[in-house]
């Protein structure tokens, strides 16, 4: 009889368990999902900003198509920075050049509740895309 009771703490024990395992592969899915919606993000800020006329307007072009693109997958930032290398509008017209867009994202993990996970992961991701060498552009 001294056995007794011992069903209800395995019991506990493999709940316990399967519910740290749930957790961990909510992480995981919101890891994944988000690196891949960055990388995107990146995609389509380096292409708005190649058909851009100016840098300027490549920057703000780039900056409003990677928030787009996040918020259209249905990733949650904490933050979002945009990056662009722009020092390809610098360059002679009939010349080869590009622009790089660089995109971070910190991805909100507090609400998961899985000990040992950082209250945030960031993601980030570049992508470069050409510009076309004999479209005008702004110095």
């Amino acid at each position: 009889m001294r056995e007794r009771g011992s069903a209800t703490v395995e019991a506990m024990l493999a709940i316990t368990a399967i519910v740290l395992v749930v957790l961990l592969a909510i992480a995981g899915g919101r890891i994944t999902v988000a690196t891949a919606a960055v990388e995107a993000a990146a995609r389509d800020a380096a292409r708005q900003a190649s058909i851009a006329r100016s840098a300027a307007e490549a920057e703000a072009r780039a900056t409003s198509s990677a928030r787009d693109s996040l918020s259209s997958r249905g990733v949650r930032c904490t933050s979002v920075s945009v990056k662009v290398n722009t020092a390809g509008f610098g360059r002679l017209v009939g010349r080869p050049s590009a622009v790089t867009a660089t995109v971070s994202c910190s991805v909100p993990l507090d609400d998961v509740a899985f000990p040992g996970l950082p209250g945030s992961v960031v993601r980030r991701a570049s992508f470069t895309s050409p510009l076309d060498p004999y479209r005008g552009r702004d110095a």
